[in-house]
């Protein structure tokens, strides 16, 4: 058994560690915990049922059924992936807050560990910019980046989409139904995927019903102790609300350090178990040795070149976040209280470019509870509907 030992202890064995090294290091995908996940209730029900799952935000135009039914097909079906193993919805999946809470960041193709963490879909049609980077102007725009990211679904090209899409049975007559003949083109692959995520609208939460419906026994007196905290310690300027919607988010890019954060802790040596009792020191350069090196996470500035922008991410909004864990653009928290852990001690204070309106703050037990109540307000009654269309 000490023979075993030393030799899993050989650097021959780091090879066989570097799965967990990694996730360790925050490197690739970790498993956390789904925080605040709310069940049907009769109260749903009858929220469903009226309809009012747009309540307390701006309205959207409706795109024609079969439109949107060809779009959610298209969401689903693995068979427009290179190798027929991925959709979209294996990313941002529904009962998972269309997004993924096993995971820190996405699976893609062949099992690599993409990047970033996929934003959930929630009321992703009032958007201003997609992607973590805002690097696509539109829905339609974004749709169709995924499908040839060799590190997604991995096509060639957009020619090599058409020709999986039009072999697909019965899909072509989906795209007759929906544009009056059966050609497959982009445009119509992204106008159909574009279409079914705007039907993704979760407003209608307690916070709604008392913010904008005065509704006084809609959210909880401690909730409404957190929704004044919340404009109190000056979330609210990016997280913004107008006098008859709410969107929770600014459409902004900002630094808040945890790319920074990221990358700092990917330069500290990691301790791995190999087996119950033997346990191995790696350092990054080890690391290194077994695997290809995470470049470091630019954000916006890899879209603008601009300093300004340099480790800043777009302003995520806050409806239905209880639901939506891991947070920040690597997953890198696996729930609220550590994202509000993080903000009370001024994010990275050793990132130079760091918003300097992110300072340290304390809270009282009470007020810190109230903040997170307030934050859980914000699910949406409407999200068991949106889960099963």
């Amino acid at each position: 058994m000490a023979g075993l030992a030393t030799a899993l202890a050989s650097a021959s064995a780091l090879a066989l560690a570097l799965a967990l090294a990694l996730a360790l290091a925050g490197a690739s995908a970790a498993v956390v915990a789904a925080e605040g996940r709310a069940g049907p209730t009769e109260a749903i029900d009858k929220a469903v049922a009226a309809g009012s799952s747009g309540f307390g935000l701006p309205p959207l135009d409706a795109a024609p059924p079969p439109l949107v039914e060809l779009g959610k097909v298209l969401f689903f079906e693995r068979g427009l992936s290179a190798n027929a193993t991925l959709s979209c919805a294996m990313c941002h999946l529904p009962e998972q807050g269309f997004t993924a809470n096993e995971l820190r960041t996405s699976v893609g193709m062949e099992g690599v560990s993409l990047r970033r963490n996929a934003p959930s879909l929630y009321n992703v049609g009032y958007q201003r910019a997609l992607f973590r980077d805002g690097r696509a102007a539109t829905l339609e725009e974004q749709a169709l980046m995924p499908l040839i990211d060799p590190d997604e679904m991995a096509n060639r090209d957009l020619d090599e989409v058409i020709r999986k899409a039009s072999a697909l049975a019965g899909l072509p007559a989906r795209f007759t139904t929906a544009f009056g003949d059966p050609a497959v083109t982009p445009a119509r692959i992204a106008t159909a995927l574009a279409a079914y995520q705007r039907t993704l609208v979760a407003g209608d939460s307690p916070f709604d019903r008392w913010h904008f419906g005065d509704d006084d026994q809609a959210m909880s007196a401690e909730a409404r102790r957190g929704y004044e905290v919340f404009q109190a310690q000056g979330c609210a300027a990016c997280h913004r609300l107008d006098a008859a919607a709410a969107l929770f988010t600014d459409h902004g890019f900002h630094n808040i350090g945890t790319a920074w954060r990221t990358e700092h802790h990917r330069r500290q040596e990691v301790t791995v178990e190999l087996i119950p009792g033997v346990m191995a020191r790696l350092t990054p350069g080890e690391i290194a040795r077994f695997g290809v090196p995470d470049r470091p996470d630019l954000g916006r500035h890899e879209v603008t070149g601009e300093a300004r922008d340099l480790r800043a991410f777009m302003t995520p909004t806050l409806r239905n976040v209880a639901l939506t864990a891991p947070y920040m653009h690597d997953g890198s928290f696996d729930t609220l209280d550590q994202v509000l852990d993080y903000y009370m001690a001024g994010g990275s204070v050793d990132d130079p470019a760091q918003d300097p309106r992110i300072r340290p703050f304390a809270l009282e037990a009470a007020d810190r509870a109230a903040l997170l109540a307030f934050l859980r307000s914000l699910t949406s009654t409407a999200i068991p509907r949106l889960a099963t269309r």
